[in-house]
Formats: C-alpha cells, structure tokens, sequence
C-alpha cells in the first residue's frame, strides 16, 4: 500500500492499478474536476498539481503534470490541487489575483496557473519578470494572453501566510510519521513495487528484469497516456533517497541517478554553467522539478538534450546489480537506436563527471522549432580545451544526427594540435559530414541537420576567436 496526504486528509490506496495516473484517479476516484487534461503528454499544464514533501524541517513545494504523474509517485508527499487553496469561502491571494487581472477567459488552463503561482509564491516570494516566464513556461493559454496572467503573478507573490504556512508543522511532522523502511506494494490486476534502499532495488530488480523502472517517469508515463500501453510490473525509485543525492569533491561531480533536473541545475549553476542554463529549455519547470539525467541517459533517446553534453564531458556512469558495481564509459554505453548496454538486472546508480576534463569554455547548444518546451532538431555541447590559441583537447556531441548520441571524432581530430582559424574550421567542417549522415524526419531533413550541426561548430570557433560576435549570431541559433 502507499500513503499520501491529500491535502490534509490521509489517503491509504491498495487497491489501484499502479498505470493509474494522478490525474484520473482525482477526476474519477475524487472527483476532483478542477485539475484538466488538455494534452496527457506534459506539455500544456493544464492538469498542474502541486507535490509538498519535507526537505531537512520545512516544506517544498513542487509543480508537476498529474496527467503523467503515477499514482505510486504520491507515497510519502502532499498532493494539493486547486481545490484545496481557498479558505473559508475566501479565494487564495493568488486566485483573487487572477480575477483582480482579468487572467482567465475560458478558464481551462486557470487551475494549472493557479498552482503554478502557488508554488513559485512558496518558491520565491519577489520573483522577477524573467522568473516568473520561466516558471510558467509549462503551462499554455490559447485565449487570455500571458500579460495578465504576469500581471497576476506578480501582484500574488509576496509575504503573506496561508493556511499552508500555519500547518507546516504538523504537515512536516505527519509526513515524516509515513516513512518506513520496508519495501511497499501497490497492486490491482497488475503492480508496483517500492522499495527503500538501493540494496532492496537491486535484489527486486534481479528478481524481476522485466520490471519498469520508474524514475521521474516523464517519458514512462507517455507509454500508458499516449501509447495506451499498461505496464503489468514497475519498479519505483521514488523512495531510494540514497539515489537522490549530488556530490561535489574538488575531482568529481558525482549525480545520483534520482536526482532531479532541477536539483542538477542548482548544483551545476556554479560549475558548469553552460550545461545548467541549457536545462531551462529541457522541457518545463513541471518536468524539471521530477525528470532525472540518468532516466533520460537509459531512455536512450538519440535526441535527448542529457547524452550530448555528457559525452563532450567525457562523463561516465555507475551501474549496479546485486553482485557488482562496475564504471562504463557514456561513449560505451549507447549500442544502437533505443539499445544500451545495460545488463539484464542492471540500472544506472549515478553519473560522473571528472572535473578536470570540464573545459572553462564548455558550451552547449540546443536548437528547436520553439524556444521552450520542445525537442531539439540538432543538439550540440563543446568540450575545447585551448592554450595559446592551439587546441589540445577536444570533445565534439551531438543529438539528433544518428540513431544515437554521439561524438563527431572526425572533427574533434581536425581540431586538435591546430590554432582555430578558418582553415582549420573549414577543415572541422568537412569532418563533420563525414562523422553524420543525419536522417530526415519531420523535424528536418538530413542536409538541414548537417548545416545546423556545422553551424554550431562555427559558432563555438566564434566564441573562442571573436566573442564580441558570437554574443550577437545567438538568437538565430537558438
């Protein structure tokens, strides 16, 4: 069984089908109907929710896409929804500010910016215009405009206290008393089974190779909402806290694999830089706040914004079973489209990065049909290490040109021992072609990848060589 605060009031489930998602188990089993569905693939945020859970002795708040969110992710947290925020007949303050603002029309998409205000209100109480863009990047409006909905944000957010904050003693409290340290089961005609302890994880996971693993499950969840499958066992990494921590030491960045994308950019704001404001564009703060880097390195997607920028790390993983623990290359990890070299049994416990190959200079760069939210047509990260104007090392990624990510070794060949100048870019660039041979889909043909791609390198050989220039070609990269 699973246990959850709904609001204020304990939830004991057994008894569901753990492919049930957040979303319809609150419009069917609660019916709760301000919650809505608009796409079931985490893009509108429509269906935003609100998850509290206790870090250290307060509480955090986070949004997320219940149209996603399985029902066995709400173990152990508060679920709030826009249900819960008035009181007493009295509208919340971020409510009564999307009426004073005249920011909802239809009212379809209201619920989802309601809770997104609330938990940036929770999150940063002054917000600036460019933060609250971005933290609203997840939710969509096709009627009213954003201006009042800005204008919304910015009236509601400030120090105020609401029934949330008068609780969260007792909230802290009550959520810390459903901890426990044995491995839960959630089951109907199929199951999800929870363990505690990286150990309990591995001996489960042994037992049961064919089981999902289930992480943030951002992209998992689309196998049931989009593809209409049902997975008959999952095995969830929510409760391992041991898989959640960061670890820096003055060699090693080490990323436990349920570290969220959110946390990562907090972490790496201040040691690699380049790779943290790229996570602004990996999808939306609803995604970031659950989404992890290891779930998108297993879900081997060949256009997934994490593998290129760890590949020009030179970064490594740490796979686990229940007899071993061995360190694998990235390079050596992706063997074909959608194909790792995870054995059966096996999972991804962390991801390293030595700080010592991270170059000053890393760059990474995605381009997309939209600026937020969307799928990379071509991703490029740039690893250069350059002295005296010579190049001495160098690791070029991409997504989006093969059935996987990869690095273009050609061209890393054609850089380095050279000074970066337009002949040996030229020569880079020829490389390049030879390296990929990207296929066309709807997102773009193969020669328009390949321009991209050579593109990008001309913009990194900018940087270096003319970075007054470079600051200028951005916005048509991007």
């Amino acid at each position: 069984m699973i246990q959850f605060l709904l609001n204020q009031t304990l939830k004991t489930l057994d008894d569901v089908d753990p492919n049930t998602t957040v979303l319809n188990w609150l419009r069917g089993s609660e019916q709760r109907s301000g919650s809505k569905e608009g796409c079931a693939s985490g893009d509108c945020g429509a269906c935003t929710v609100v998850l509290g859970q206790v870090d250290g002795e307060k509480m955090r708040y986070d949004t997320a896409n219940s149209c996603i969110t399985l029902i066995s992710q709400l173990d152990g947290k508060q679920l709030l929804t826009v249900e819960d925020l008035s009181e007493g007949g009295k509208l919340h303050p971020v409510q009564q500010a999307m009426a004073d603002c005249h920011a909802s029309q239809c009212g379809f998409c209201t619920p989802g910016f309601v809770m997104s205000g609330f938990a940036l209100q929770k999150n940063n109480g002054d917000p600036q215009h460019p933060d609250i863009e971005k933290h609203l990047a997840g939710n969509l409006c096709r009627c009213t405009g954003y201006r009042p909905i800005i204008q919304a944000m910015q009236q509601s957010c400030g120090a105020y206290t609401d029934q949330f904050t008068r609780a969260e003693p007792q909230t802290v409290a009550r959520l810390k008393s459903l901890q426990h340290a044995q491995t839960a089961e959630l089951s109907q005609a199929n199951r999800c089974l929870l363990p505690k302890t990286v150990q309990q994880l591995a001996l489960l996971y042994q037992q049961n190779p064919q089981a999902r693993l289930l992480a943030g499950g951002t992209d998992l969840a689309l196998t049931i909402t989009q593809q209409f499958q049902t997975l008959p066992l999952i095995i969830s990494l929510n409760q391992v806290d041991e898989l959640k921590t960061i670890s820096v030491t003055d060699n090693l960045i080490r990323i436990g694999a349920m570290a969220t994308l959110q946390a990562c950019q907090d972490v790496l704001q201040s040691l690699i830089p380049a790779f943290a404001q790229v996570l602004d564009r990996f999808a939306s703060t609803q995604i970031r706040n659950h989404a992890t880097l290891a779930g998108n390195l297993a879900n081997a997607s060949p256009i997934g914004d994490g593998a290129p920028m760890l590949l020009a790390l030179g970064a490594s993983l740490e796979l686990r079973s229940t007899d071993t623990v061995r360190i694998l290359p990235l390079d050596e990890f992706f063997l074909s489209y959608r194909k790792t070299a995870l054995q059966a049994g096996e999972f991804i416990s962390a991801v390293l990065i030595e700080r010592e190959a991270v170059s000053p200079t890393f760059s990474a760069w995605k381009v997309s049909k939209r600026l937020d939210d969307d799928i990379s047509t071509v991703f490029g990260a740039f690893n250069l290490h350059v002295d005296e104007g010579v190049v001495t090392r160098a690791r070029l990624a991409f997504g989006g040109m093969a059935a996987v990510p990869a690095r273009a070794k050609g061209a890393e060949n054609a850089l380095i021992g050279l000074p970066l100048n337009p002949q040996t870019l030229a020569q880079a660039c020829t490389a390049l072609a030879d390296d990929f041979q990207p296929l066309s889909d709807f997102r773009g043909t193969g020669a328009y990848r390949l321009k991209l791609a050579q593109n990008l390198l001309r913009r990194l050989v900018l940087q270096h060589t003319e970075p007054t220039h470079a600051l200028e070609v951005q916005h048509y990269v991007n």
